[in-house]
């Protein structure tokens, strides 16, 4: 993902909104927009505390504008997760599939394993990935964190690796490699994917890692981030 697409979205998007300033899908884009920027940390302004509000404002106004559209109530879940209200953002997903039971999105998979809730997760996964035969690869990547969370490292480990070989650049699934590895005493491999990680994300630490792994459970984020630290991130 590069920030000038994002940008071009944007402003693409922006002028749909100056010939029918109500429609609620060009709110759900924004949102998304900018809530892409922040989870993928595209520019400096993602960095701010603030960046979020703006994803936040476009979500609930699409939300206020079409109450019945699905993909409103999933992006202001999505938006909800990074601001820590994670049982807002499950509620939002759930009334996007009360609206549409064909609607499927692997961010509520996110959404559950950062709430504690990974076998959920799991379920919510496999079935966006049977549904969909073009699913983000992100998919992969989540139902992997998911059996990480729940201690099987097994399982986490084929679907992380085979996320990292189809999407080598995204520094996310490095991240959860990595972990899991030291989780299993491959420290070697740990550090290979850490040193991975920040040729991608350079002076990437565990701090700038705790803001996009917003977990609702304390034993959740010890569990995460001690094995990044075994795994050598620094702080």
């Amino acid at each position: 993902m590069r920030a000038e697409d994002v940008y071009k979205a944007r402003r693409l998007v922006q002028q749909s909104l100056a010939i029918d300033a109500n429609y609620a899908r060009s709110y759900v884009v924004l949102s998304n927009t900018r809530a892409a920027v922040f989870g993928n940390r595209l520019d400096s302004v993602s960095l701010n505390s603030g960046a979020l509000d703006l994803a936040h404002q476009y979500a609930r106004k699409a939300v206020e504008l079409d109450p019945n559209l699905p993909d409103a109530h999933a992006v202001l879940g999505f938006v909800l997760v990074w601001k820590r209200q994670h049982d807002a953002s499950i509620a939002g997903f759930e009334r996007a599939v009360a609206l549409n039971s064909n609607h499927v999105d692997w961010r509520f998979g996110w959404a559950l394993v950062m709430a504690g809730e990974s076998q959920r997760a799991i379920n919510v996964l496999r079935a966006y990935m049977r549904l969909d035969p073009f699913h983000a690869s992100l998919a992969s990547c989540f139902v992997g964190s998911a059996y990480f969370m729940l201690e099987e490292y097994s399982e986490a480990l084929g679907l992380l690796r085979d996320h990292v070989s189809r999407v080598p650049q995204a520094g996310f699934g490095h991240t959860w490699l990595a972990a899991t590895y030291a989780q299993v005493g491959q420290l070697d491999e740990a550090r290979a994917e850490v040193a991975e990680v920040l040729r991608l994300r350079p002076g990437y630490t565990i701090s700038a890692a705790r803001c996009l792994a917003p977990f609702k459970h304390a034993k959740d984020d010890k569990h995460y981030f001690d094995a990044l630290r075994r795994a050598g991130l620094p702080e």
